[in-house]
């Protein structure tokens, strides 16, 4: 597929001394004496080595014991051995290295409710409340690869919890706050979880969402689950079960102020992040002390520009890898990052906007679905706030159409701010493409790949192209790369490594203009992502052919307006069921019920029979594109081809 030449439009930002003098790139660059950006590009993907050393000195990662050689690639690309023989806690240089320096007393994180309340802790402050809540843990029997599912609101105990669990040697397991109960358990299981760290619920839109019941089934279905520590702060009545449960107050009182920060292997596990894929459960993304962290603070600094003084907001959730992205990636620069416990336009449609003026946020992280739904509303919900803080837009998370980026650029930006275009994955720590404040934009574009992330968009045959959509690869390794899947290693070569020698696949596609710029536009496999968060097929599916009256069932992403997919699941049933509304409305409940009311499906549709090949694959790229109304592409390899014409047929049915 060519690459239309006005594809991203013309250059629309250029940085001016205000962007490129103060840029980390530009320091970066500077102390290693490299001409411009190509140069740079060109260094650190030809020289991994050198290139993670240096980002190493840059964001002053100190190691307890010095590592040997910072990369061994003898197993091969797939399998490098990071910081050999170094040992290293993350959270020395999140919070220890800073007592008795000006960074102590300046605020790490700044919070609001949904109902305006405000909280802020300095780095010493944190520091003091996550010594507390390590020597909770300890308390518990809890122990170095002890794995700690987190599943809470956007609140500063979340913050204090994840990091404890690290300073210990734990594993963090963060999940999404709005799963169901089988989407939390089966992760619970999947990580043999020793604890849950939980609350009794939260306020959104005006309501309070109770969570403790679906932390309590998910906790009932995890053998290895023993501990359960409830937050309140919904203040909903919570009925503790004796010897498992315990209040989040408990387990910090009497807790002294200071606790050792566990003495951990630099590649020891930090932290298993789920994510979904097309077929199968899901797979746990392993990430480790010296990698996950930096990549996400390399990526903040080199993309983002966070300084000291600075203050970042990303909307997210702790569940998804921006989450631990945005806590990680502002306490190794010593900046402040701000976290929202409500949805940011409610009560009003002015409510992120609100935030950034009272809050002077100088980095703002919002999604195309998010602003996709604010263009409707007008200019004056942020034309009656003072956006004078803010120096940078950020996006991630799905792929931007020209129209709502052009809003955000023009009239909330004023044409004068970035919009620092983000993607890559959990798998990456952060990000394989992203923009800069040294480079110019075009719309929706991508700037160029990240520094270290030798990027590349290959055809079927595996050469690189240029203005021609393809795969988007990567050829060499960077340290935040995953370690593996959890207990499935050859998962994880099979699904990036196994499609051409040596190069990472991974998933997207993409394009480079003759210009330069990167674009991403969509997934290369089924993946679905509603507003942002990514769900595979098989997850859904799994939840409905386990209703008694469904046989098989196949879900797609269709394109809305505002979220960006919608899901749509097809089901075939058993010869005895009739189909019916209520039947199609109960099994849109347990959906709900299960992966959480955000990412349930938007209708249900029943068929008579699936289009599969003769290995029994289920096509779902032709499932879309008949109830699209689009090509089919080459049928030649399905059994049954005819049952695409009900696909079809089904649309508007």
């Amino acid at each position: 597929m060519s690459l239309d030449s006005d594809f991203g439009g013309p250059v629309v930002w250029e940085p001016g001394p205000d962007y490129t003098e103060r840029a980390h790139l530009t320091q970066f660059m500077r102390q290693h004496d490299l001409s411009d950006f190509g140069a740079l590009m060109n260094r650190s993907t030809r020289d991994v080595g050198w290139f993670t050393q240096a980002v190493l000195n840059y964001l002053d990662i100190r190691f307890k014991q010095p590592y040997s050689q910072v990369v061994d690639l003898s197993e091969g690309i797939a399998s490098p051995r990071w910081c050999v023989g170094g040992r290293m806690n993350i959270i020395h240089n999140c919070l220890d290295k800073y007592v008795g320096t000006e960074t102590e007393a300046q605020p790490a994180l700044i919070w609001e409710g949904e109902g305006g309340q405000v909280r802020s802790l300095t780095y010493g402050e944190l520091r003091t409340q996550v010594n507390r809540a390590a020597g909770g843990l300890r308390s518990l029997g809890l122990r170095p690869g002890d794995a700690i599912g987190l599943y809470m609101p956007m609140v500063p105990e979340i913050v204090v919890a994840m990091l404890a669990i690290a300073k210990i040697g734990g594993i963090i397991l963060p999940l999404f706050s709005g799963y169901g109960a089988g989407a939390v358990a089966s992760r619970l299981v999947d990580g043999s979880a020793r604890a849950l760290i939980t609350a009794d619920g939260y306020p959104r839109r005006g309501a309070t969402i109770e969570m403790m019941s679906v932390a309590d089934q998910a906790a009932r279905a995890c053998p290895s689950l023993k501990h359960v520590v409830i937050f309140a702060h919904a203040g909903l009545p919570v009925e503790l079960i004796e010897g498992r449960d315990l209040t989040w107050d408990s387990l910090l009182r009497g807790q002294p102020m200071e606790a050792e920060t566990e003495d951990t292997e630099a590649e020891a596990p930090l932290m298993v992040i789920y994510t979904s894929g097309t077929t199968g459960k899901p797979k746990g993304a392993v990430h480790t002390h010296c990698g996950f962290p930096i990549k996400a603070a390399q990526d903040m600094a080199f993309g983002m520009d966070v300084h000291p003084g600075d203050r970042i907001y990303w909307i997210t959730d702790m569940g998804w890898m921006m989450g631990p992205w945005l806590v990680f990636g502002a306490l190794l620069l010593g900046g402040t990052f701000f976290i929202f416990d409500g949805a940011p336009d409610f009560p009003r449609p002015d409510r992120v906007w609100d935030l950034v003026e009272r809050h002077k946020i100088t980095s703002l992280g919002i999604s195309p679905t998010l602003v996709r739904a604010l263009i409707p509303h007008g200019e004056e919900p942020f034309r009656s706030h003072d956006l004078s803080s803010l120096r940078f837009f950020g996006s991630t998370g799905e792929p931007w159409n020209p129209d709502p980026w052009m809003w955000l650029f023009q009239k909330v930006g004023g044409g004068s701010r970035p919009i620092i275009n983000y993607s890559g994955g959990t798998e990456i720590s952060g990000g394989i493409l992203m923009g800069n404040p040294i480079l110019p934009l075009k719309p929706t574009a991508f700037s160029g790949p990240c520094p270290g992330i030798a990027a590349d968009v290959f055809d079927e045959q595996g050469h690189s192209v240029l203005n021609q959509v393809g795969e988007l690869v990567i050829k060499s390794p960077w340290i935040g790369m995953t370690r593996g899947f959890w207990k499935d290693p050859e998962l994880y070569l099979e699904t990036y490594w196994s499609r051409w020698p040596d190069v990472w696949v991974h998933g997207d596609f993409a394009a480079v203009d003759s210009d330069g710029s990167w674009y991403i536009l969509g997934r290369s496999d089924d993946t679905i992502k509603v507003a942002g968060k990514r769900l595979g097929p098989a997850e859904v599916e799994s939840i409905l052919v386990d209703h008694p009256a469904v046989m098989e069932a196949a879900a797609i992403g269709i394109p809305h307006e505002i979220k960006g997919s919608q899901l749509i699941v097809f089901c075939v049933l058993s010869p005895d069921v009739e189909p019916s509304s209520e039947l199609a409305g109960e099994l849109r409940e347990k959906a709900a019920k299960e992966l959480g009311k955000p990412l349930a499906p938007s209708r249900v549709r029943f068929v008579g029979d699936l289009p599969k090949t003769r290995n029994a694959k289920v096509m779902r790229r032709m499932i879309r594109a008949a109830y699209l109304g689009q090509d089919y592409g080459d049928t030649s390899a399905l059994m049954n081809p005819e049952a695409l014409d009900e696909f079809a047929a089904s649309r508007d049915n």
